[in-house]
């Protein structure tokens, strides 16, 4: 399924339109207790696509993976707008 992934210079994240909170992915595991980011290998970027991986197919199989193909190739402390599939 086709996906749109959005963030702000300020670190918010939406997902399909809808706002997504680190609070859900933190609860399997808690990379970053400062929330998302992107751009790099790192904890920030790590919790964003257990979010994400989470909130599109509610497991969180794969997400190291999207975070290398996905999230750590986003320009970092740059806004952006990203579609993919999951």
């Amino acid at each position: 399924m086709r996906h749109v992934l959005e963030g702000d210079r300020d670190r918010n994240v939406k997902l399909d339109r809808k706002v997504l909170l680190p609070e859900r992915s933190q609860k399997v595991k808690n990379h970053s207790p400062d929330g998302f980011n992107w751009g790099y290998y790192g904890s920030g970027p790590s919790q964003l696509a257990l979010a994400v991986v989470l909130e599109c197919t509610d497991k969180p199989d794969g997400y190291q993976e999207f975070k290398n193909k996905v999230i750590s190739t986003l320009p970092k402390d740059q806004p952006f707008e990203v579609e993919f599939d999951l």
